[in-house]
C-alpha cells in the first residue's frame, strides 16, 4: 500500500483525536486541533489559487506540478502546521535556512520557484530585501509574529488572521505523488532541492515502517493500532529546517505521538531543554552531534535534573562522540542512545544503538531496509565481506531528483545492476555479518554541529574583499563542533587585512556560522594544473600551522 502524508495524518488523528499532538510552552493542542489548524491553513493557500496543477505537468514534468511554500521559521508549531497544511493544499512545502543572509535568500526562493513564505517576523527586514528581485512578483505572504515586535510586512497577512478568516472550500485530494521537498547541500555548491514521492519519504524516513520487523503498513487499520498503542512525548531539539529535527517530528506524528517543542526553541539552550525534559517528562530526545551533546552534558552534570522519563536519545545530522556518548549515558542510565545514519537523499539507511552498560563505540551501524555498497567505480552492488571500501547506496524507496538539476540528479540515482540507487557520498564497507563500517565522507563539505557548509562558497565569499587574491577552504576538527571552517588566504600584492576584516566581508555574503573560525596567510596557494583547488594541501597547510 501507498499512502501520501495527508492520509496518515488524518489517520491518526482521527484514532486518537484526544491525544495531544503539540506543546511549546503554554500552547497545547490535540491532534482534533492539529488537524482542524492544518486543514485551515489548507484552504487559505487553495483559495489564494494555490496547489497541484496537472496542465503544468503535462508541459513541464513532474517538478513543476505542484506550488511551493518556504518555510522561514524557528521552530513552533506553525512550522509543523505549515508542513501539513501545504500538503493538505496539494503545495509542496521546503525547508529554509533561517541564518541565511540576503543573497542566499535571494537564491533559494528563486531556485524553488516559492509561490508563498510563511515567515516569522524576526526574519522580516531581511526578506523585504529580497522582494523585489524575485521572479514571482505575486507572493503569498503569512507573517507569525514573535518577540521582535516587527510589523506586519507590506502585502504580508497575520498567520492568525488569514486562518481565523478561511474560507470554506473544499480541499483537493491528496496524491501518493504529491512532492516532499527537502533543500540540502550536497558536495559543492548552493543548496538544491531533493523531491521525493511522499509514498517513497513515507517509509523512507518518516515512520512508515513497523519498529519491531522493519515491514511496511499494509493497511490504514494496522496504522489505526500503532497509534493507539503509542502515545510517547519526543522533543526534537534541532532546528526544523533541517531534515533530522522535521523528521524526527513528522515521525512522532505519523506514530500517533506527542511532539514537544523547547520553550526558547530559536536556540539549542541546554538549560532550556532539561528543563522541558522535566516538566513534559519526554521520553525521546533528539540531538546534532556533541555540538548539542557537549552542553547538555555540561548542564546535566552542573546540577541534578529529573530525566527518568527518558528511555532514548537519538543523533541525527552528526554522529555522538564515544566519550560524550559514555557520559551522557552514566548521567541518564534509564536512556539507551541511538546514531542514526542517513541523508536526504536516502532517508534512513542505518542506526547504532548503545545503552548503559554496554560497550560503547562510533563508526558501526546496523544496516536498515534498502541500505546496499556500491563498488569504487560504480558499476555493481558489493557482497557483504568485500575488499575495500566502497559507497554507501540505498535502492527501493529513494527519490525523485533534484529540483532543476538533471546532471546531479543522474550521477546521485544511477542504475546499477539494474536498479536505481542513491549515492550520496559516504564511503563504506560492509562487514560479513551485514554491519555497515562508515569511513566518511567523500567530499569538500564541511559539517560543522550538523550544520553542512560548503568550501565553495566560503570561498566565494571570502573573494569579494579587495585585498584577496585567492582563498581555499576545508576542515578541521573541532571537539565541540566535529569540524570547524579554517581558510587558506593569500593576500594581493601590496594589500593587507586582518582576519577580523576578512570575517566581517564574508558576512556580507553568508551567514555567520559559516565564517571560517581561523584564518591561514600564505605566499602562494597551491591549484593543479587544471586550476582546481588542493584540498590535501590546504588541510596540510592547517595541520601544519596548528602544530606549530
Amino acid at each position: 500500500m501507498e499512502y501520501s502524508l495527508t492520509e496518515v495524518l488524518r489517520t491518526v488523528a482521527g484514532t486518537v483525536p484526544e491525544r495531544e499532538a503539540i506543546v511549546h510552552g503554554s500552547h497545547r493542542a490535540t491532534y482534533a486541533e492539529f488537524l482542524d489548524e492544518v486543514e485551515r491553513l489548507g484552504r487559505v493557500l487553495a483559495a489564494r489559487g494555490l496547489g497541484a496543477h496537472t496542465e503544468r505537468d503535462a508541459l513541464e514534468g513532474w517538478q513543476a506540478g505542484q506550488d511551493r511554500l518556504a518555510l522561514y521559521l524557528h521552530n513552533c508549531p506553525e512550522y509543523l502546521v505549515g508542513m501539513y497544511g501545504a500538503y493538505a493544499a496539494r503545495v509542496a512545502p521546503f525547508n529554509v535556512n533561517y541564518r541565511y543572509v540576503a543573497d542566499e535568500l535571494r537564491y533559494l526562493l528563486d531556485d524553488s520557484g516559492a509561490r508563498a513564505v510563511l515567515f516569522h517576523s524576526t526574519f522580516a527586514p531581511t526578506l523585504a530585501e529580497v522582494l523585489d528581485d524575485l521572479a514571482v512578483d505575486d507572493l503569498v505572504l503569512l507573517q507569525v509574529p514573535d518577540e521582535s515586535g516587527n510589523p506586519l510586512l507590506p502585502g504580508a497577512e497575520w498567520y492568525r488572521d488569514a486562518l481565523d478568516a478561511a474560507p470554506a472550500v473544499d480541499l483537493p485530494t491528496p496524491s501518493v505523488d504529491d512532492l516532499y521537498i527537502l533543500y540540502t547541500g550536497g558536495t559543492t555548491g548552493m543548496p538544491k532541492g531533493v523531491l521525493w514521492r511522499q509514498a517513497d519519504i513515507y517509509p523512507a524516513a518518516l515512520g512508515g515502517r513497523k519498529i519491531s520487523t522493519g515491514a511496511e503498513y499494509d493497511s490504514l487499520d494496522e496504522i489505526r493500532e500503532n497509534a493507539l498503542a503509542n502515545g510517547m512525548r519526543v522533543l526534537p531539539s534541532a532546528p526544523f529546517m533541517h531534515g533530522a529535527a522535521h523528521w524526527m517530528a513528522m515521525n512522532a506524528f505519523h506514530n500517533g505521538n506527542t511532539v514537544i517543542i523547547q520553550d526558547r526553541a530559536s536556540t539549542f539552550d541546554p538549560t532550556d531543554v532539561v528543563a522541558v525534559i522535566e516538566r513534559e517528562k519526554v521520553n525521546i530526545l533528539l540531538l546534532v552531534g556533541d555540538a548539542f551533546g557537549r552542553p547538555l552534558l555540561d548542564e546535566l552534570e552542573r546540577a541534578p535534573h529529573d530525566t527518568s522519563s527518558m528511555m532514548l536519545l537519538i543523533s541525527g545530522g552528526a554522529a555522538l562522540s564515544a566519550p560524550v556518548k559514555a557520559a551522557l549515558l552514566e548521567q541518564i542510565p534509564t536512556t539507551a542512545i541511538m546514531d542514526g545514519l542517513g541523508s536526504s537523499e536516502a532517508g534512513t539507511q542505518a542506526s547504532q544503538v548503545v545503552g548503559a552498560g554496554q560497550e560503547v563505540s562510533t563508526g558501526t551501524f546496523k544496516a536498515g531496509t534498502g541500505s546496499c555498497i556500491v563498488d569504487e567505480e560504480l558499476t555493481h552492488l558489493l557482497e557483504p565481506g568485500h575488499d575495500g571500501i566502497g559507497w554507501l547506496a540505498q535502492h527501493g524507496h529513494i527519490p525523485l531528483g533534484y529540483l532543476g538539476d538533471a546532471d546531479k540528479t543522474a550521477r546521485t540515482f544511477p542504475v546499477i545492476d539494474g536498479q536505481r540507487v542513491s549515492i550520496p557520498g559516504d564511503r563504506a564497507r560492509l562487514l560479513v555479518d551485514g554491519t555497515i563500517e562508515l569511513h566518511g565522507r567523500d567530499s569538500v563539505t564541511i559539517n560543522s554541529g550538523g550544520e553542512k557548509i560548503f568550501a565553495e562558497e566560503v570561498e566565494a565569499a571570502l573573494m569579494h574583499h579587495p585585498a584577496v587574491y585567492d582563498a581555499v577552504v576545508a576542515g578541521r576538527p573541532s571537539e565541540r563542533w566535529g569540524s570547524e571552517v579554517v581558510a587558506v588566504v593569500q593576500l594581493r600584492e601590496g594589500h593587507d587585512a586582518g582576519v577580523d576584516d576578512l570575517r566581517e566581508s564574508c558576512a556580507a555574503h553568508i551567514a555567520r556560522y559559516k565564517l571560517p573560525k581561523d584564518i591561514v596567510f600564505v605566499d602562494r596557494i597551491v591549484r593543479s594544473p587544471a586550476g582546481k583547488a588542493d584540498y590535501r594541501w590546504a588541510r596540510s597547510v592547517i595541520t601544519a600551522t596548528e602544530d606549530r
